[in-house]
């Protein structure tokens, strides 16, 4: 509803008001009181300015409010296709490795294999079958950072809810709605298979464990902290202890981690401020370019499942966050 539609149709009533008044009495009836006509006629207007206002202010609440939704669904777009590279596993990819883009979210067609489980990541699109069209906003939320399905049964540790508990509510907002925009496609993915029973207690992600405030987000290393949590950059870049958990405590940013895929085998990085080892005696740009174009400091490619297209979506604000993050990460 447009605000001048409402200032219209208010306009149009206090007219009509007008209209239904009494006629005038008739020049030879009694004397009319000049006072009451002139005291009518100025109430009459401050009933039209208020009706009016009142229409403007009810329209500016309407605008405000769909302006509202649309910053949230368009925040929630830069993250999704960014920071969290959510397509990177659940939309499906095609010949090199490329996603489908008429296949948004649709689904994984990559199977992660461990001696716990055999998965692919799931549709996520609105698609009320094989999609998350049926769930509610609540179910979402619960998903991404508690790794439950509406009916209790867990999602596979692959996905990485342990990183979420720092979304601040308006993030997370953003998110959900921003998957609610999304079209729904109708594509099936491979059932989970699990091999042992999943333990739900979440692993403990340093930083991860209460939601941060925009506040916190002014500082530029505070934004970076969120970044590159929210991003779980240190699920690929930390190693694991032989029970699948990460070594956080002793070994965060470490690397080792080993990835195969159609783009053969990649060893995650150590990118803590380690010299020698890490990323310490790289430029900025030398970092923005790794994290975005795939290149590392010698000119070398890096290989995926790193994300390198979703993090060139990124502003320079953000990445140069994520950069004056890493260099307060401990060398290892």
């Amino acid at each position: 509803m447009s605000m001048r539609w409402c200032a219209r149709q208010h306009t149009s009533w206090f007219a009509n008001v007008r209209m239904m008044r009494p006629a005038a009495r008739p020049i030879d009836g009694p004397r009319v009181n000049n006072h009451d006509t002139a005291q009518e006629t100025v109430m009459a207007r401050m009933a039209r300015l208020t009706g009016i206002m009142f229409a403007a202010a009810f329209g500016l609440s309407i605008a405000a409010a769909d302006a509202s939704a649309q910053s949230l669904i368009e925040r929630g777009s830069y993250l999704v296709n960014s920071i969290l590279t959510c397509g990177n596993c659940h939309t499906p990819k095609g010949p090199g490795g490329v996603p489908l883009a008429d296949q948004q979210l649709a689904g994984g067609s990559q199977t992660f294999v461990s001696l716990r489980y055999s998965v692919q990541a799931a549709n996520i699109t609105p698609d009320v079958e094989t999609g998350i069209g049926t769930w509610s906003d609540a179910d979402i939320r619960h998903a991404l950072q508690q790794g439950v399905r509406p009916t209790g049964a867990p999602l596979a540790p692959a996905m990485p809810s342990a990183f979420y508990g720092v979304f601040t509510p308006r993030d997370l907002d953003a998110v959900v709605r921003y998957l609610r925009s999304v079209p729904g496609i109708n594509r099936q993915v491979q059932p989970p298979v699990y091999k042992a029973v999943l333990d739900l207690q979440l692993e403990r992600v340093p930083g991860a464990d209460k939601p941060m405030t925009e506040a916190d987000l002014a500082e530029p290393v505070a934004l970076g902290r969120y970044l590159t949590t929210i991003g779980h950059c240190f699920e690929c870049h930390t190693p694991l202890l032989p029970n699948g958990q990460h070594d956080f405590q002793n070994s965060l940013g470490k690397g080792g981690q080993v990835f195969r895929g159609p783009f053969g085998i990649s060893v995650s990085r150590n990118i803590t401020s380690d010299k020698a080892n890490g990323i310490g005696a790289w430029s900025d740009a030398e970092i923005v370019r790794a994290i975005t174009q795939g290149i590392s400091r010698d000119g070398s490619r890096l290989k995926p499942p790193m994300g390198f297209a979703w993090y060139a979506r990124m502003t320079p604000q953000d990445l140069n966050a994520i950069v004056a993050f890493l260099r307060t990460v401990p060398a290892r």
